[in-house]
Order: structure tokens, then C-alpha cells, then sequence
């Protein structure tokens, strides 16, 4: 699955979600409305290193990172506790290979905050991990309607 279709098929699944570049990367956010400038984050694909972020080699040829942020209870179901957040610059230290292709991994930089990826996810991956996103879609309907209470 590529990168653009995996984007497409997420924007039909999910309702008030819209699709901005935002610091060099695809994201999709949760904005009904349009309210916010941007939505809250829901989902980015990344394909490119950057100098703070290159542990996953996104240079490679057709390799981009799907990230998404779960629940902290998920994410240590998943692979324990979240590491400590990492100095600016620093990989979050998990014990994983972030250059691995079609796995779920914790991310290199935002472990520590329940963020997630796979690197290039074939559509079995995809499917395997539809609840996972659902889990990311509700977290940031959440975190949008907590910036509208009074």
C-alpha cells in the first residue's frame, strides 16, 4: 500500500477529518468545521529524514512512517512502559530497530507520549491495525471537544 492511499482510504473512513501539510509531513487532523486552524492531530505519514528524526531511514527508495498516538494503557499492552522523554535531538531508547519495514513500533522521538508507526505497512498491516487507528480517531475527537468546554 502506498503512502497516498493509504492517506485517501483513512480521509474516507473517518468523518471531520481533513488533510494539511504540516511540518513537512501529511497529516490528518480531527476538525469539525473547520473550528481550529489546523484540528488536533490524528494521524501524520512522514517520508522523509530529518536531522532530528532519520532512526526509521525514510530516505530509502518508497519507504514512509505512518504515526499515530494511542492510549498510554494500549501502548504499554503493547511494549511496556513508554520510555522517558528524550533530550531535543535524541531517539526515545526502546530496544527496537526503528528501519524496520511493516511492524508496529513505538516512535522513535514521541514514545514517550504514546505515538506509534509502521514503516511502509503492506494492507494486511493495515487491516490488523484498523483498531489501533480507531483508538487514534476517538483520542483526538476527545482532545478536540476539551478545547470547547466551558
Amino acid at each position: 500500500m502506498n503512502a497516498d492511499r493509504l492517506l485517501t482510504t483513512t480521509l474516507d473512513k473517518y468523518d471531520n477529518v481533513v488533510m494539511t501539510s504540516a511540518w513537512g509531513e501529511q497529516g490528518l487532523f480531527y476538525n469539525p468545521d473547520n473550528k481550529l486552524a489546523r484540528g488536533t492531530y490524528f494521524l501524520t505519514v512522514k517520508d522523509y529524514d530529518s536531522g532530528t528524526d532519520s532512526a526509521s531511514e525514510l530516505d530509502r527508495d518508497g519507504i514512509y512512517r505512518v504515526n499515530f498516538e494511542i492510549r498510554p494503557e494500549t501502548y504499554r499492552s503493547l511494549f511496556g512502559e513508554q520510555p522517558p522523554r528524550p533530550a531535543a535531538g535524541e531517539l526515545c531508547e526502546t530496544g527496537h530497530d526503528y528501519d524496520l519495514l511493516d511492524s508496529l513500533l513505538p516512535h522513535p522521538t514521541y514514545a514517550w507520549a504514546s505515538w506509534v508507526c509502521v514503516l511502509r505497512p503492506s494492507e494486511a498491516t493495515v487491516d490488523s491495525l484498523s483498531a489501533l487507528v480507531d483508538e487514534a480517531y476517538e483520542l483526538a475527537q476527545e482532545r478536540f471537544e476539551g478545547q470547547f468546554v466551558v
